[in-house]
């Protein structure tokens, strides 16, 4: 199928009709959450990019460095968050070479969802007045959103990155990370419990370091993490307890996993009311104000809880695996997670999986294809290598990227 202007996969800049592929229905594709238009405005290679899409799983292929990933990495800005890279949002800005940076950028989505049409856009803006900085901005239907939580209440995606291959042997900052991200995707107002956590951990942390003694401004930071920090703990608790339960039935031939919080806050939790672990955490960071001043460290919290996972078919902890078990181990999570949000919202998440097919074998490549289509959910994979997803043809949109423009396979 060529590329031509108004084809229903024709996907180079400004072009595209979003009708479904010639020779699908609509129903016989339906997705209950599928991007039907993306529209880019200088980020990372894309100068200008609309992209108009059925409703099927979106393959696509095409060298590195031709902006594959970019593409996944805006779609992954429509939800609470920094994105797949966690990039400073001034980087995300188009950078030609020969030519003036940017200094803003757009991510805009036209959504197809159970409840209707739904447009939703995010990006950065310059700042309005004589030193203002520039500010990222949300925008749902056209009306601005208080802030970037409300993404969640609209839109889940859960992504696999070749970086998370590391996920089992990296330091715990990294899993909590990943795992925040499937906690919002069940529980919406989580991000936001992240973020004000943070700040006040980051606050505090600043006020000891420069030898503030004030006990009013303590308390109130402190007051802040007890009730942000219990809130973020018990939804990450909630999260992985149903989670383990739908990974450890395993999907096809990958293998059933194990998954724990282990922390102190966490086994508060499991012995007592909420209200009593915010008291509790209270006292233990009032309590812990000199040792943390010499430490240059915060001793408590749910910042320094970890995500404990197991290959129950070996029965060992994920780590101990090869690096070919590892992967199996993370594909199945997040298998096992798009399941239980479909369940719990009645709808899956979007799948962004960047380069996921290179590093399974050809049976759990087939597994992992079939389990998305079954699902519903309108994954998107990018690989070097079309081959790979010959299984999925008839059944995804297989396009190529090269030099900035997209084009049906």
């Amino acid at each position: 199928m060529t590329a031509q202007p108004g084809s229903s996969r024709a996907l180079s800049p400004d072009a595209g009709s979003g009708a479904a592929p010639a020779g699908r229905t609509e129903s016989s594709a339906r997705a209950l959450l599928a991007v039907r238009q993306l529209r880019l405005t200088d980020f990372r290679n894309y100068r200008q990019l609309r992209l108009d899409c059925g409703l099927e799983p979106v393959v696509l292929v095409g060298s590195n460095g031709v902006g594959k990933t970019n593409l996944l990495e805006a779609l992954s800005f429509l939800v609470p968050g920094r994105g797949l890279r966690r990039a400073r949002l001034d980087d995300v800005c188009r950078r030609d070479r020969g030519d003036e940076p940017a200094t803003a950028w757009a991510v805009a989505a036209t959504f197809d969802t159970p409840d209707g049409r739904l447009a939703i856009g995010t990006g950065l803006e310059p700042g309005r007045g004589e030193g203002s900085l520039p500010r990222r901005v949300v925008r749902i239907d056209g009306r601005a959103a208080a802030s970037q939580t409300a993404l969640g209440l609209h839109v889940a995606a859960v992504w696999l990155t070749p970086q998370l291959d590391r996920l089992f042997l990296d330091g715990p900052g990294e899993r909590r990370r990943f795992l925040d991200r499937l906690v919002t995707a069940l529980h919406p107002e989580h991000a936001g419990n992240v973020a004000a956590y943070e700040h006040a951990l980051r606050q505090r942390a600043r006020v000891l370091a420069e030898g503030g003694r004030d006990p009013h401004w303590f308390i109130a930071l402190e007051d802040t993490m007890a009730r942000h920090g219990v809130a973020l703990a018990a939804a990450r608790a909630d999260t992985v307890h149903r989670l383990d339960a739908a990974a450890r039935l395993g999907i096809g031939p990958f293998p059933r996993a194990a998954l724990a919080m282990a922390g102190e806050i966490d086994g508060w939790l499991d012995n007592m009311a909420a209200l009593d672990a915010e008291d509790r955490l209270r006292a233990e960071l009032a309590a812990s104000r000199s040792r943390d001043a010499e430490s240059g460290t915060t001793s408590c919290g749910p910042h320094r809880s970890d995500l404990a996972v197991r290959h129950l078919d070996l029965d060992l902890p994920a780590a101990e695996g090869s690096t070919g078990q590892q992967k199996a181990v993370l594909v199945s999570i997040a298998l096992a997670h798009a399941r239980l949000v479909a369940l719990s919202r009645g709808r899956p998440p979007l799948l962004l999986l960047d380069e996921i097919a290179a590093h399974l074998d050809a049976e759990r490549r087939v597994a992992l294809f079939d389990e998305v289509v079954a699902l519903g959910a309108q994954s998107w994979m990018t690989g070097t290598d079309a081959e790979l997803f010959t299984p999925l043809r008839g059944r995804a949109q297989i396009l190529r990227v090269a030099d900035g423009s997209i084009a049906a396979v």
